[in-house]
């Protein structure tokens, strides 16, 4: 688990070393565990690894590598969340998913099951993003994995699509489609 170093010792990532000297200092006697008042264990050995890593030069440049990646990684993070047609985009996707294992319970209710590959090709999502929609699905118990290992819609799942159906105009389309 990346630890943020600038933010634990409340600095910019452009401190200088006289700073991080600084700041160590008066976090060291705040929450050194002798300090009876405000001393904590964890959080002391918290302070002194980022304090080690970041007053060496060495460590400090290996450590802002992952420091930008991880700065990266909670950029996307929050580009994500504030997409609010991520959310929307994902309910349409886990419906397709819902209708395409209804139509083939119908077809078969004894072979009611499609794999990941099917599912992947017949609704176009990637198998990459697929699979946390499948795992949201399986927790929610409107699917489940069948004996042979594909999956299938459950009882849950047939009563979610129906109601559900009613308000998207494109699933008669899509239930056309897949029979």
């Amino acid at each position: 688990m990346f630890i943020d170093y600038y933010e634990l010792l409340e600095i910019s990532p452009n401190a200088n070393s006289e700073t991080i000297e600084r700041i160590f200092r008066y976090f060291a006697m705040r929450y050194h565990p002798d300090n009876r008042e405000t001393g904590n264990e964890s959080r002391f050995s918290e302070i002194v690894e980022a304090h080690n890593t970041l007053r060496d030069a060495v460590k400090r440049a290996q450590y802002d590598i992952l420091y930008r990646e991880h700065l990266g990684l909670r950029h996307e993070l929050t580009e994500g969340a504030r997409d609010g047609g991520g959310m929307e985009r994902d309910s349409v996707i886990q419906a397709n998913l819902l209708s395409l294992l209804y139509v083939r319970r119908r077809r078969d209710v004894n072979n009611p099951g499609i794999g990941d590959d099917e599912l992947e090709r017949l609704s176009g999502c990637p198998r990459e993003h697929l699979e946390f929609h499948l795992w949201y699905l399986k927790a929610k118990g409107f699917i489940g994995r069948t004996e042979n290992g594909t999956f299938a819609i459950t009882v849950e799942g047939i009563d979610h699509a129906a109601v559900n159906q009613r308000d998207r105009p494109d699933a008669t389309r899509l239930l056309n489609h897949a029979e």
